[in-house]
């Protein structure tokens, strides 16, 4: 199994688990990440995804967007996709 590096978690909301992520690639919904950093080393099943406060089911280069992850991330912790 490869990794991609696909995005960079900009900030992480304790309260909800959800991990913001600026995207330099793809992700869709259904795409296993692992997200790791200096003390993070996690993956996970993106099996919701927003955009603006919408759903989507892919984003792309560019998009800012908000990931269900479960686990805490940090911010700057790179987020790869498991191919």
């Amino acid at each position: 199994m490869t990794e991609r590096r696909i995005g960079t978690v900009t900030h992480y909301f304790d309260h909800l688990g959800v991990a913001a992520v600026a995207l330099t690639d793809r992700l869709g919904v259904g795409d296993r990440i692992r997200v790791t950093g200096h003390t993070t080393d996690f993956t996970a099943t993106v099996d919701r995804m927003q955009v603006d406060h919408a759903d989507v089911r892919e984003a792309g280069p560019g998009d800012d967007v908000t990931v269900h992850v479960g686990e805490r991330a940090r911010t700057h912790d790179a987020v790869l996709r498991l191919e």
